[in-house]
């Protein structure tokens, strides 16, 4: 811990909806084998688009995390954050408090008077990022507006669509009290949300957080949205499991993903207090704006390095104590030379020697979520001791600068002390954590 923090923050809870696996324990298993997540669109005919792949998530059901009252009151990207805040929730030992907070609403208790169990309700706090929203609510709406008129809208068009609906599904589901608040960041979201709840926590304005984020937004419109920014894969729509290869020289843009992923973070002192099983630590963060377009990285990599540095500074460590990068990696021409730059930058002398990987070559990108989805995988790589491939990586792409170790195809078992994990949004974002091992 870095002396100048007064409080340690610990992982107790991990949860997840994801194209590889809809609970940690899938996930993870997905990731060490490098499974692809990648097949052609289902959520709509995509026939029109140029790009006709994603990774979509398989097999979600509502049912084991609300009733189909909640479900149908929510966006798809607030079934998945509640899906897996309920799944961090209960990892982490903490009791299903479904509908407390309207039960004692109506019966007239404060719920910041008195401990309530292993934790006080009004010291939790929500925080997710989210970057899209339901956009496929917006989409269906927009249709019908123009089809049918105004009045033949979807009724809960609004509460629907916003993107801090999500925290508040959460903590309506699981009865929280605290600040619930969501960052939008674009693609650095979810690593900015477990960023802003370890700053909520050291400052002592909460106990515990429910932290993460989600993103739902394979739609036609964004899909076409980014399809005009040339930033969708295009060269493997009969191969959607070759497509995302990140760092290779022959990847020619992202593949979207969906999801969400959530922990539980807590004082360590609470942690142990209530007996909690504890993961690592979230030890660090940092952010930066490169400032300089709206949708490329600064090419000289300062901005990023800026990050990565001031998160490994908050988390009282240096480049050397860093043994696996979780990368942005979003298989993009611009993005992978520009981070591997950027590494190099923060890391200097110990950039070769770093074990890197990107996570996307398997998710695909899953925008907000990326960065939340991206921290459990450091997580359990330390927990693990094993660091997950870089799949469809058959020739870095040298001539761009790309000549760092990315674990190429297979994941390697090596002990991990820390981990780093980097997310870089539209419009400069730059946002990393650090994950440490509770022992080194």
């Amino acid at each position: 811990m870095n002396p100048r923090h007064a409080k340690r923050i610990v992982i107790t809870g991990m949860g997840i909806v994801s194209p590889i696996g809809n609970d940690v324990g899938s996930f993870w298993e997905a990731l060490k084998s490098g499974k692809s997540g990648a097949g052609p669109v289902t959520h709509f005919d995509a026939s029109r688009l140029d790009s006709r792949i994603a990774c979509e998530v398989k097999g979600f059901e509502t049912a084991p995390y609300m009733d189909n009252k909640e479900a149908r009151k929510m966006a798809l990207f607030s079934q998945y954050a509640v899906a897996a805040a309920v799944q961090a929730w209960r990892d982490a030992g903490l009791p299903d408090r479904r509908g407390a907070a309207a039960e004692e609403g109506a019966q007239g208790q404060d719920n910041g008077a008195a401990a309530q169990g292993p934790y006080r309700p009004d010291r939790v706090a929500t925080v997710l990022g989210n970057g899209i929203g339901g956009l496929e609510v917006c989409t269906e709406s927009h249709r019908k507006m123009f089809d049918a008129g105004p009045d033949r809208m979807l009724p809960m068009t609004v509460p629907l669509m916003i993107i801090n609906e999500a925290a508040g599904n959460v903590a309506i589901r699981l009865g929280l009290h605290g600040p619930a608040l969501t960052t939008a960041t674009a693609c650095a979201s979810g690593t900015d949300a477990l960023g802003q709840a370890l700053d909520l926590l050291r400052a002592g304005r909460c106990d515990m957080a429910v932290a993460g984020g989600t993103e739902a937004a394979i739609t036609e419109f964004a899909m076409g949205g980014f399809g005009r920014l040339k930033a969708l894969s295009t060269a493997h729509n009969d191969s959607p499991e070759l497509a995302s290869r990140p760092f290779d020289k022959d990847r020619d843009g992202f593949v979207i993903g969906e999801g969400a992923a959530i922990f539980i973070l807590e004082t360590e002192e609470g942690a142990q207090r209530r007996g909690a099983r504890i993961y690592a630590e979230l030890a660090g963060y940092g952010s930066s704006c490169d400032a300089f377009h709206l949708t490329a990285p600064d090419p000289s990599g300062k901005g990023g390095a800026q990050a990565i540095t001031m998160a490994l500074e908050d988390a009282g460590l240096t480049p050397a104590d860093i043994d696996y990068y979780n990368a942005h990696g979003t298989s993009t021409r611009i993005n992978d030379p520009v981070e591997t730059t950027m590494v190099k930058l923060a890391f200097g002398a110990d950039a070769p020697r770093l074990r890197i990987s990107s996570t996307k070559g398997m998710t695909g990108h899953c925008i907000a979520a990326a960065g939340a989805i991206e921290a459990l995988a450091c997580v359990k790589a330390i927990v693990e001791g094993f660091v997950p491939p870089t799949i469809n990586l058959a020739a870095p792409d040298l001539a761009e600068g790309c000549d760092l170790d990315y674990t190429p195809n297979t994941g390697v078992a090596v002990p991990l002390r820390a981990a780093a994990s980097a997310s870089l949004g539209f419009g400069g974002h730059n946002a990393v954590i650090v994950v440490k091992r509770m022992d080194s």
